[in-house]
């Protein structure tokens, strides 16, 4: 607080050298950067009317800084908001910039909704929806260069489900052993993928030890041909190559690395999403598994600033078709791998 006081106090005391003329443009400099920092726009291109698909509508206003349009034939309204995660809200455009920042700090829920002056159930459904438009974003996603690709595994989860529900087990305390030893079905396998460049792709694949169709259904599609694919012996990884025409690197059994090569990035990658699960968010259910998955793939693990993470989260949002109701959050299946 006394250094925030003494920088303060330097300032004020250059800011009273500067002449008049430099006052002023010192001053409308430092509200152009506000203005600038605050400069979320809307770019999705609005190409027809979302209730009867016309082509034919115009500009019918704005509505809390937002454009509204009119379709000529159905005559209703909507706005550059329809089919987005901000449909229908009734919160302002700066309380979910606000709500992006604590997302981008990884804050508990308790804690965002208290900076942002919303209710706990608020700031838990605002949560799931920002991650399933932030899965889109994953969809594209292609890595190239040196890729690495392990599996990491997690016990199931049933944290939070109390209501209607039936236990298909026995219920057990948080970090006691699991029933039954090695990579039994009561593991979760979540096969991740890697470069040095700061991209990454994660998903429950199956229960227990992965097979080749598993790890296809994570893989497939996101590496590049030209990469360098570097793994650890899993047999199934060499068919996976093989079928996907991967430079393959394999790191022998009982060894930390093949010459150059090693997967160290994707082991630390591992460590540090399993550190965010426990110590930030205090264990998560496996419902939501996918969610926090690509919550680490974005806050942690890209290279970005926090600063431009927020940008781009907030424009992506914005922009993104994906409508995700409150109630299809809640109504997930326990374990998504077994829902076919």
């Amino acid at each position: 607080m006394a250094t925030s006081k003494a920088e303060l106090e330097i300032v004020k005391q250059l800011f009273s050298t500067l002449s008049d003329d430099d006052k002023k443009l010192f001053l409308k400099s430092i509200k152009s950067k506000e203005k600038s920092e605050q400069n979320f726009t809307f770019t999705k291109n609005i190409k027809e009317c979302p209730h009867c698909k016309s082509t034919h509508f115009v500009k019918n206003g704005k509505k809390n800084g937002k454009q509204r349009y009119m379709c000529v034939d159905c005559h209703k309204t909507f706005a550059n908001t329809n089919n987005t995660i901000l449909f229908k809200t009734q919160k302002e455009l700066e309380i979910w910039k606000k709500y992006i920042h604590c997302m981008v700090e990884k804050y508990s829920l308790r804690k965002t909704a208290e900076i942002c002056g919303i209710a706990l159930s608020t700031a838990f459904y605002w949560r799931y929806k920002i991650l399933d438009a932030l899965q889109k974003m994953q969809n594209e996603v292609k890595l190239d260069g040196i890729v690495e690709a392990d599996e990491t595994f997690m016990p199931i989860s049933y944290k939070g489900h109390h209501k209607d529900f039936n236990f298909p087990r026995l219920a057990k305390k948080r970090g006691t052993a699991n029933t039954k030893r090695g990579l039994s079905k009561e593991l979760v396998c979540i096969p991740c993928v890697v470069n040095l460049n700061g991209k990454s792709v994660a998903k429950i694949a199956n229960l227990g030890k992965p097979n080749v169709k598993a790890l296809n259904s994570v893989i497939n599609g996101k590496v590049e041909k030209e990469s360098v694919f570097v793994t650890d012996s899993l047999r199934s990884y060499l068919k996976l190559s093989n079928e996907m025409s991967l430079n393959h690197i394999r790191i022998p059994r009982n060894k930390h690395s093949n010459g150059s090569f090693n997967i160290q990035v994707v082991n630390n990658y591992h460590s540090r999403l399993k550190s965010m699960l426990v110590y930030n968010f205090k264990g998560v259910s496996t419902k939501y598994l996918n969610n926090y998955l690509v919550y680490h793939n974005f806050v942690n693990f890209a290279k970005e600033s926090r600063k431009d993470k927020e940008q781009i989260l907030f424009n992506h949002i914005l922009n993104t078709n994906c409508l995700s109701q409150s109630i299809s959050v809640a109504n997930r299946p326990a374990v998504p791998v077994l829902v076919t």
